[in-house]
């Protein structure tokens, strides 16, 4: 293990391996950066020394295929009014669509993953969708081409669900990225399959059903391969797995399924639901939510279900819908402690400073009558 003078590493630095303070205890791991504070602590507290099998790297952008990942993820990230926020969430998700797009190419057609790599380009949206995400989820993706890319698409509301749910649960900075990671990796073992086995609009052959019940298996052990945290590899492969017992690929329960597995089973199966398929049309996300709350208890874990429920609302923000007023509305926000009663932005309005009308649902006032149907919401 290597020595390294404390005052003498470059600021801020990320340490190739986790760096300890007494060859014991962690200080930081890879994706977390030595930093001013880090480093103040350390003087006070009269510890010179610091120790590592990896070596310390000023933080710069990597350069790789995978662009959109890092300054110009950095870039729309920055702070500004609300006014622009929205229109900074579009671009953002169209970033973290090339992403995605990128990765899996890069995936497809070389056949290597990097775990050092994926951190360091999802810092940044890890940021962006933990500090504004009820802008993001208002983000609606265009409809042309959604068949064809259903795994892009199904990997980025997979993913950005999951982290305002663990958000939500407090997970530590650390196990937020882990999750994170995890997420955009959950439906990798897929693209070894035949596209028809996941795309096709006839139903599955008895021989495509066992294809797609081993993608997580297949998944994992690329993973696995990559030298990816144990975490990660399991959560891919345990995303599928319910608490009952009815899941796959093992048939885990409740006690033996990973917390990240747990927390990517509600934002995959939420994100599926709420999604059009080759086979099927899309639902509203209320519905979506209704169906996993009829599951509370059963397929999947409460505390997951009830984080969900409360950063999103049983009317998730994204949503359009038909108000008691006859008004037409899309819900922008949440109120924590009635969440039948979301915040709602009227459509095709506006006050006379031109910033958008929005108002507070409630039981004794305006309240939501129903969702609108996809069809009806892109009308």
């Amino acid at each position: 293990m290597n020595n390294f003078k404390a005052k003498e590493i470059p600021l801020p630095s990320y340490f190739s391996k986790p760096l300890y303070l007494d060859r014991k205890f962690v200080l930081t791991a890879p994706e977390v950066p030595f930093g001013k504070t880090l480093a103040g602590l350390l003087a006070e507290w009269d510890f010179a020394d610091v120790f590592s099998e990896g070596e310390p790297a000023k933080y710069s952008a990597p350069q790789s295929e995978i662009k959109g990942g890092d300054s110009e993820m950095a870039a729309l990230a920055s702070s500004m009014p609300d006014a622009g926020k929205l229109q900074t969430a579009q671009k953002l998700y169209a970033s973290f669509e090339k992403y995605v797009r990128a990765l899996f190419d890069r995936f497809s057609t070389k056949n290597h993953l990097d775990f050092s790599f994926l951190v360091s380009n999802f810092k940044v949206l890890l940021d962006a969708i933990r500090k504004d995400y009820r802008f993001i989820l208002q983000i609606q993706p265009q409809s042309e081409g959604r068949d064809e890319d259903y795994l892009v698409f199904h990997t980025m509301n997979t993913t950005i669900v999951a982290i305002v749910i663990g958000d939500s649960m407090k997970l530590s900075d650390q196990w937020l990225m882990e999750l994170g990671i995890a997420a955009l990796l959950h439906e990798i073992g897929m693209l070894r399959l035949p596209p028809e086995s996941y795309l096709g609009k006839r139903p599955l052959t008895a021989e495509e059903k066992k294809l797609i019940y081993i993608h997580p298996i297949i998944g994992h052990n690329f993973l696995k391969s990559f030298e990816f945290p144990i975490a990660v590899s399991r959560a891919v492969l345990e995303h599928h797995e319910r608490e009952n017992g009815t899941g796959y690929p093992k048939q885990k329960t409740a006690e033996g399924i990973h917390l990240y597995s747990k927390i990517i089973a509600v934002a995959c199966s939420y994100a599926a639901i709420s999604a059009a398929r080759p086979h099927r049309e899309a639902v509203d996300s209320h519905t979506g939510m209704m169906e996993l709350l009829k599951n509370q208890g059963k397929q999947y874990n409460e505390k997951v279900i009830r984080a969900l429920v409360s950063s999103l609302s049983v009317f998730p923000i994204g949503l359009r819908v038909m108000l008691s007023n006859g008004k037409k509305g899309q819900v922008v926000d949440i109120n924590p402690k009635k969440p039948y009663y979301p915040v709602v932005q009227i459509l095709d309005a506006q006050n006379p400073d031109g910033s958008a009308v929005t108002l507070k649902t409630s039981e004794e006032g305006v309240s939501i009558v129903r969702a609108l149907s996809p069809k009806e919401a892109e009308g």
